[in-house]
């Protein structure tokens, strides 16, 4: 008979596998673009796409604050009912404004993640993080990896159009949002609906809760070692979204217009997907490995590959050096974060683990819009996509000279050259 741990895992994995199906956004860029909807290129890159960055910013505070305190399965539910608009909207709306306020559902699609990943938390045992985190995060792979696989095949053997890939992410969605009841309740929470808070009025119990998020906050971020790796968590998290966000639109500035060419979004994103799984195991085999010695040096080899990568791909004409740059780009990503998150997680209380990573995800989003205000939208330099690329580059080679500059002053003062 199965743990009822393993049951309830199992029961996540199966939504989170569901909502990944959505072999549409691979392609999503030629859709909006192309004959079904009535946008330009300019419009998507620079307003619908900025658009979603910010509702993503915006909707994940408030996301973020409700979560422990609706016991997770009400936003879990929420995710997928958002997702269904979004693809419906998609599918049966054709304007510039409908684009808009549809993007404001996806930012709350991708907000209320924050539920799905900290619900398993709260419904399982601390013994068990570990075993239910490895099976959410390969169900999630696995969900992608398919998806990526099976919207290449529909579009290659002219089965599907771009349009007719939503129907499939909508009927996935609607699976998921169906499977998301069926999810069980969560009875107490981390910090709002503890076991020893059930006698507490709901003033009690409010102060109770965020006394001890305050606790843990600070327990994390007065770790010098937890607040460097955090920092470099959401910068570089920052740049991989901005990357993958913005590829697309790339990928398409790369062909020279009305030539024709065959398209395989959908195979480079899985391959990217399983890839970049391969390189979180590796990571994760690699425990005697000292990263406080060589943490900086990782952090900073890393990052100039990676700027070294898009620079290339913003000048390039091939669109194979494109597709290659970007898995190898990706692949090191998921490499390095599955190291600082394990770095991190070291270092802070388990209770604390939805807080602390949400609170990076939320300043990786912060750096995100930032970024988008200056580079991307019509009130900044609004820079057309190799333009961007080139600044995405730049970026993450003066994220490596940093990191160099911190390591060489640690050296120093461990040889007693220079005075902390």
């Amino acid at each position: 008979m199965l743990s009822s741990w393993l049951i309830i895992s199992l029961q996540l994995c199966v939504f989170g596998f569901l909502k990944e199906i959505r072999p549409s956004e691979p392609f999503i860029y030629e859709f909006l673009i192309g004959e079904w909807r009535n946008v330009t290129q300019d419009e998507v890159n620079q307003q619908v796409y900025p658009a979603g960055i910010y509702s993503y910013m915006s909707l994940l505070i408030v996301v973020f604050l409700v979560t422990d305190l609706t016991r997770y399965k009400p936003l879990i539910i929420f995710l997928g009912i958002s997702g269904i608009i979004v693809w419906s909207m998609l599918l049966w709306t054709k304007t510039l404004r409908d684009l808009l306020i549809l993007e404001v559902f996806y930012g709350a699609f991708m907000a209320c993640e924050v539920a799905y990943y900290t619900y398993i938390y709260a419904k399982v045992d601390k013994q068990y993080y570990q075993q239910v985190t490895s099976h959410t995060r390969a169900a999630i792979l696995a969900g992608r990896a398919i998806s990526g696989i099976l919207g290449q095949l529909l579009i290659s053997f002219d089965v599907m159009d771009y349009r007719q890939l939503n129907y499939i992410t909508l009927g996935a969605v609607i699976a998921a949002t169906l499977w998301s009841f069926l999810l069980p309740p969560i009875k107490k929470s981390i910090y709002f609906h503890q076991e020893d808070s059930a006698l507490l009025n709901n003033r009690s119990k409010a102060g109770h809760a965020f006394q001890m998020m305050w606790g843990h906050f600070k327990h994390a971020y007065s770790n010098k070692y937890t607040l460097k790796w955090s920092i470099w968590f959401s910068v570089t998290t920052c740049g991989f979204v901005q990357v993958q966000t913005y590829m697309q639109p790339l990928w398409n500035a790369i062909t020279s217009p009305g030539e024709e060419r065959d398209i395989y979004n959908g195979a480079i994103e899985s391959v990217l997907t399983i890839i970049g799984f391969l390189g979180a195991l590796f990571a994760g085999v690699l425990t005697k490995v000292n990263w406080r010695n060589r943490g900086e040096l990782l952090l900073s080899a890393c990052s100039l590959i990676q700027g070294g990568l898009m620079i290339i791909s913003s000048q390039t004409h091939y669109l194979w050096v494109s597709y290659a740059s970007y898995v190898v780009f990706g692949a090191i990503f998921h490499f390095v974060i599955t190291i600082v998150s394990s770095e991190i997680a070291k270092q802070i209380d388990e209770d604390s683990y939805g807080l602390i990573f949400g609170l990076n995800t939320f300043l990786a989003l912060v750096f995100q819009t930032i970024l988008t205000l200056i580079v991307v939208s019509a009130g900044g330099f609004a820079l057309a996509p190799r333009g961007q690329f080139l600044v995405y580059g730049v970026f993450h080679l003066v994220l490596g000279v940093i990191f160099i500059v911190i390591n060489i002053i640690e050296v120093l003062i461990e040889k007693k050259y220079i005075c902390k």
